[in-house]
């Protein structure tokens, strides 16, 4: 089941030229696939969840720094309760055109 978009699970971090969303995924949710156009860094703050990358899966236990590949379609599964922080370098600064701005096609 993908983690629903509500205002409890999601929240929007800026600063100057970089923006950090948190996602709260509980056990056995996942987040879609999806890719970037850039590399970028994601953190695992808490829990465990497994991390599909075009097709190869690996898992990984909080506390963990992950770097995502620009271009490589990736989803992140929930094993256990956890929290989920995508960094990304961009100055778009709004909650509701930020996706826009960070996600490839």
């Amino acid at each position: 089941m993908s983690v629903p978009n509500t205002d409890e699970r999601l929240s929007h971090h800026f600063s100057d030229g970089l923006y950090a969303k948190e996602i709260h995924i509980p056990e056995g949710h996942y987040i879609l696939q999806h890719k970037h156009v850039y590399s970028h860094l994601s953190v695992l703050a808490k829990g465990f969840v497994a991390v599909e990358v075009d097709g190869e899966t690996v898992e990984y236990e909080a506390p963990a720094c992950i770097n995502i590949k620009a271009g490589a379609n990736h989803t992140i599964s929930a094993i256990e309760d956890s929290v989920w922080f995508c960094i990304h370098a961009t100055d778009e600064k709004n909650p509701d055109a930020v996706d826009r701005a960070v996600i490839g096609e």
